[in-house]
């Protein structure tokens, strides 16, 4: 049976670039029917955090990466690797190491001579000259492992087959082929994925963005879109599709259809794809992932008109990009006092003739028994028409005035759910900024 990890350590928070070497282990085990662990490689005591810890965990978690067994701590396997490091010694394969006044020694591998090879999955043969590495630190005087033993150690103990990560690894692999060999077991097969770029092809930092899984949470993209979009960081499904379920991901996804160069992450694309998932969402499922972000920003009570907030996220279901840009697209509905666009009120309200207009407007709208739809649009047509002006030469100050702003969605629908009141308060709001 096929059995992968992804072996994280607890010294920061998720990276883009963890969570695809994460996602790609975890769609080869679902492909496979094999098996998916999650590994914390928490022995560099200075550095490792419960709260990176408790963010990793709770970002795979979002994701939907789903591990098959309980976690593997390293820090609690500290017999084992002692007892790898003995029978290495007790072999002569090892020797030990002086270390500073009351420590213990270290305990370093005999690197041995030759040339190794394997069979990368993505990259093809890929050979090792051993002379051009060091002795090998296995044991340090802290009494703790080096990384690439304990990797070894572990991988062989939970019994991994395929070692998936990212090319920043291919230096590590002859250490650990050396390690396989001193110990006398088989290494598992080997798949180094491309790094993951910013748009200038460096690898990706934080100079070009947001670069941890927890960011992009905060700013409003869903975990499904994510899913999707770091999927394709470096593999591609048949035909070349973007928008796919994760079903269809997990049915074509394959190792063989990993490229070899890196892959280029780009805010833009991943901010499009987000807003194909939010267009194509449950209302209902969006309404319970935005509630609780507008209720944060005191824009909903505990009590509060769901049919009216469901024909709001309705309206904007297919402009907004990102539940965040939703937060900002339908502020003024919740607000008793909008903020106006400066260089709306210079260039829509100060224009000559518009307090004229509005005061026209609010009369019309004064005397509307019903203040639906049919209505407030009919209202406004007509009163263009009485003025002998453009129907948007009127459209344009009612929306700086109910909203603040020059764009946003459908005008009469907006009236209609902001209601008679608060749309004819806006406009004689407008009226002081109005020439």
């Amino acid at each position: 049976m096929i059995r992968v990890r992804f072996a994280p350590a607890p010294t920061g928070f998720l990276h883009i670039g963890s969570a695809r070497t994460a996602l790609f282990n975890w769609l080869f085990a679902r492909h496979s029917n094999g098996t998916f662990i999650l590994r914390i490689e928490d022995t560099d005591r200075e550095r490792s955090k419960d709260e990176y810890l408790q963010e990793i965990m709770s970002s795979l978690k979002w994701l939907g990466l789903d591990w098959d067994e309980e976690p593997y701590f390293q820090t609690k396997r500290l017999n084992i690797y002692r007892d790898y490091a003995e029978r290495l010694l007790k072999q002569d394969k090892a020797y030990q190491e002086e270390g500073k006044m009351g420590s213990e020694k270290a305990v370093i591998l005999k690197m041995p001579k030759g040339n190794l090879r394997i069979e990368d999955l993505i990259h093809g043969p890929v050979e090792f000259d051993l002379s051009l590495q060091k002795d090998l630190v296995l044991m340090k005087s802290d009494g703790y492992p080096a990384y690439n033993f304990a990797c070894v150690v572990d991988d062989y103990e939970t019994k991994i087959t395929h070692v998936i990560r990212g090319d920043d690894h291919i230096s590590n692999t002859p250490k650990q082929l050396a390690l396989y060999r001193a110990i006398g077991i088989e290494p598992p097969q080997f798949a180094h994925i491309p790094l993951i770029l910013g748009t200038d092809r460096s690898r990706m930092s934080k100079r070009h963005g947001a670069t941890s899984i927890s960011e992009y949470r905060k700013m409003g993209f869903l975990p499904e879109a994510m899913v999707n979009y770091i999927s394709l960081l470096g593999w591609a499904p048949q035909g070349n599709r973007e928008i796919l379920s994760l079903d269809e991901i997990i049915k074509e996804f394959s190792l063989e259809k990993v490229g070899k160069t890196g892959a280029i992450f780009g805010i833009d694309k991943l901010t499009w794809m987000n807003g194909e998932y939010i267009k194509r969402k449950d209302t209902n499922q969006l309404a319970e992932l935005i509630i609780p972000r507008l209720k944060e920003r005191g824009y909903l009570k505990d009590t509060f008109d769901r049919q009216w907030f469901l024909s709001i996220l309705e309206l904007l279901q297919a402009r907004a990009k990102t539940l965040e840009e939703f937060i900002d697209q339908s502020e003024f509905f919740f607000v008793e006092k909008i903020k106006y666009d400066k260089v709306a009120i210079e260039t829509v309200l100060a224009k000559s003739g518009v307090k004229e207009r509005l005061n026209a407007l609010i009369e019309g709208f004064s005397v509307l028994a019903n203040f639906d739809l049919q209505n407030i649009e009919s209202c406004v047509r007509n009163l263009a028409a009485d003025l002998g002006i453009k129907a948007a030469d009127l459209i344009h100050p009612i929306r700086v005035s109910v909203t603040g702003r020059t764009v946003g969605p459908s005008l009469f629908e907006t009236m209609a759910l902001l209601g008679k009141e608060k749309t004819v308060g806006r406009l004689k709001t407008a009226l002081d900024k109005a020439k």
